[in-house]
């Protein structure tokens, strides 16, 4: 049952006690809008709808995010990464908002404001999947089951298709004869198997099975081991890296280093728009044009989640097919 109390000259607070409920209350401007409030959620109580919002309409969006640092962001694998984008999103006036007034209109907001600050619009997808897991899990674990996810019906960023970048001409052996000794195999390396950056830093002897002609990579992307099988030329290059005394891993540069040193090859080579990652599509490319490796065999030695992600690359296989309409043998190069 409902009771109402004045608050000040101006303000009714109505109060609601119901066996089985916890005891709801909210202020109003006007006794009717008390009433008309209270008659709602009695209704919805009566139906066995009613979910309280004592809990979303207690905390910010910002003590939220504290929340999800402390208790969501140690099970990620890239903790320090996710940590940093909450605190960005923290400074933004968003943050001070509680959480059951946010709307999918405040969102979509958000990315136009990002938008025009120039931000990448994979970043802002990056800001929308955090903000998203943590409505879902504010609703799930926090007792605040009355809310809805206002990043769903948001507009998302439009992603770029992705880089096309290919090695031109020459431009591989002159990206090789300009790199230091310690970039060089690991070029070779990365045109050879498709591995990611993260994987080749991360690479220990211990994972690599010559006899068996494969790696295994357990610190990749998505978290998901994989066996990455090797061809000669990787062979050939693991075969001729010095094995120093108590080093676990194979290739002795970090990420940084690796991107610092390409972008002073691509310098002295005179190669322009060429970053490390392009590699790897260059070495993905590959496999379409010059292998007889079918699109799940390439999906399980590049890491990819979905056969969606591998759509880009269906046009070299398909110039490849043509050249086997057209006479060429399986295995060759048309």
């Amino acid at each position: 049952m409902a009771t109402y109390r004045k608050r000040g000259p101006y303000q009714w607070e109505a109060r609601i006690r119901k066996r089985g409920y916890p005891t709801t209350c909210k202020t109003f401007d006007t006794k009717a809008d008390a009433e008309a409030w209270a008659k709602e959620v009695e209704t919805a109580m009566n139906k066995k709808l009613f979910t309280s919002t004592k809990e979303s309409e207690r905390y910010t969006l910002s003590e939220c995010l504290d929340r999800y640092i402390e208790e969501y962001i140690p099970r990620l694998k890239h903790a320090e990464h996710e940590t940093r984008r909450v605190r960005r999103l923290q400074k933004h006036e968003l943050a001070c908002r509680v959480m059951a007034t946010i709307r999918s209109k405040d969102i979509s907001d958000f990315r136009k404001e990002r938008e025009a600050q120039g931000i990448k619009p994979n970043t802002i997808r990056l800001d929308f999947a955090l903000l998203s897991r943590l409505f879902n899990y504010a609703r799930s674990d926090w007792g605040m089951e009355n809310l809805q996810n206002p990043v769903q019906l948001a507009t998302k960023p439009k992603i770029d298709s992705g880089r096309e970048r290919r090695l031109e001409k020459d431009e591989e052996t002159r990206l090789l004869e300009s790199a230091s000794w310690l970039l060089r195999p690991i070029i070779r390396f990365a045109l050879a198997t498709a591995m990611r950056k993260g994987e080749i830093t991360a690479l220990q002897w211990k994972n690599i099975h010559l006899q068996g002609r494969y790696v295994l990579l357990v610190d990749t992307k998505n978290t998901e081991t994989r066996t990455v099988p090797l061809s000669s030329e990787a062979l050939e290059i693991l075969r001729s890296q010095p094995r120093k005394s108590g080093q676990e891993t194979v290739f002795d540069m970090s990420g940084n280093a690796i991107t610092q040193a390409m972008i002073k090859a691509c310098k002295q080579a005179e190669i322009e728009n060429l970053t490390f990652h392009d590699l790897r599509h260059e070495a993905i490319s590959r496999f379409f044009e010059h292998t007889d490796l079918d699109v799940m065999e390439i999906k399980a030695i590049t890491g990819h989640k979905t056969l969606q992600m591998l759509a880009r690359y269906t046009h070299l296989r398909t110039a490849r097919l043509a050249d086997r309409l057209a006479g060429a043998k399986r295995g060759t190069q048309g």
